[in-house]
């Protein structure tokens, strides 16, 4: 599995998890509370500022990871400017960037276990759902880099191939690749004795 932590070490990566995570929680509160779109990018400002602080591999590491938003941002503001609405086209897309910017930065500075101890603390008073939905989240967070890797490589499968776009003919290939792991997981946790 890929890890979604950072390569390099940062002062943040020392600081509590329970904290970074309240702080997320209470930056996007905040982010989704602000209109327009110069407020909106005075954000974007200051998210790039924290992908900048721990140097040059950081940030580049960082602004990799956000590149799986610019379809959804493209296809966002194209939307909004053929209805007549760009400015809140380009708000939207802001917010999202940013939200999504600072959920990046925790978990490229937050070791998944930390994070996951957090959130089974959090749900202690489900009793014993509580290792179901910490082992549910943890899964999430680990297993999405890995499918958008393995959708990478069979877009880059099917550019070998043939000259057209891949488009929607890597879906059902993509379904099949991520059953058949979650087919994997699935024995390999009834082995280990299950939930």
């Amino acid at each position: 599995m890929i890890s979604l932590s950072s390569p390099v070490e940062t002062r943040a990566h020392g600081w509590p998890a329970a904290a970074k995570l309240l702080a997320l929680c209470a930056a996007t509160l905040v982010l989704f509370r602000l209109e327009g779109v110069i407020p909106l990018g005075v954000c974007l400002m200051l998210m790039l500022v924290l992908y900048a602080l721990p140097g040059k591999v950081f940030f580049r590491t960082g602004l990799v990871r956000l590149r799986m938003l610019w379809p959804f941002v493209t296809l966002l503001v194209i939307w909004h400017i053929i209805t007549a609405d760009a400015a809140l086209g380009i708000a939207l897309a802001l917010r999202m960037i940013v939200a999504v910017g600072l959920a990046n930065l925790v978990t490229m500075t937050t070791r998944l276990s930390d994070m996951m101890a957090v959130i089974m603390r959090l749900f202690a008073p489900f009793g014993r759902y509580s290792r179901v939905i910490g082992l549910a989240m943890a899964l999430v967070i680990r297993f999405t880099p890995v499918l958008v890797q393995k959708g990478q490589g069979l877009s880059s499968a099917w550019r070998a191939r043939s000259p057209r776009r891949p488009g929607w003919r890597v879906i059902v290939p993509f379904l099949a690749l991520a059953l058949d792991d979650a087919d994997h997981v699935a024995e390999a946790l009834r082995a280990r004795g299950g939930l």
